[in-house]
């Protein structure tokens, strides 16, 4: 399913509607590796993964967050807080930026492998941590719920809208 990149990015939507067909394990691994390959600050890779595909641990992420979406797979996206990188101008964990990198990744390779996803940040994360029986310095900060699209999924009509590329970027 090999694309060129810029129309994978283009065509990748955020898919709010799923169908129940279950998704292989084979592409939750690729999924996953793609995670893995995803560039941390000072290669530290901070990222946690909790996949969440049975029926009941599914129930309860809709505890923490609205938009699950029915998705059969649901990936909680975590960073250690403790072990990511700290800025030393600000003594913060730099942890979500690296999740969110690999995020990306896995939503790109997702979209590769023929699956719809969609990053949530509206989430309950304390409620998440909570549920996920999650270690105090393991924090989530999204959710990638992934399925294959219901057949009658699409875009939001605010999709293809973009800032021109003037607006976007400058060179000095």
């Amino acid at each position: 399913m090999m694309k060129d990149f810029l129309e994978l990015a283009a065509e990748r939507y955020s898919c709010r509607k799923f169908s129940d067909r279950p998704v292989e394990n084979e592409k939750i691994q690729k999924i996953i590796k793609a995670a893995s390959l995803a560039p941390t600050a000072k290669n530290g890779q901070p990222v946690f993964i909790v996949t969440v595909k049975s029926e009941e641990m599914r129930k309860k992420m809709k505890e923490a967050s609205p938009c699950t979406f029915d998705a059969p797979v649901i990936f909680v996206m975590c960073g250690d807080v403790k072990n990511g990188w700290h800025d030393p101008y600000t003594g913060r964990s730099r942890a979500e930026m690296d999740v969110s990198i690999a995020t990306t990744h896995m939503m790109l390779e997702a979209a590769d492998l023929g699956l719809g996803s969609t990053w949530v940040c509206m989430m309950d994360l304390y409620k998440a941590h909570t549920i996920l029986d999650l270690p105090e310095h393991i924090f989530p900060y999204c959710m990638l719920p992934v399925g294959y699209p219901a057949p009658d999924a699409c875009p939001s009509e605010r999709h293809a809208s973009r800032k021109p590329l003037s607006e976007l970027a400058k060179e000095v």
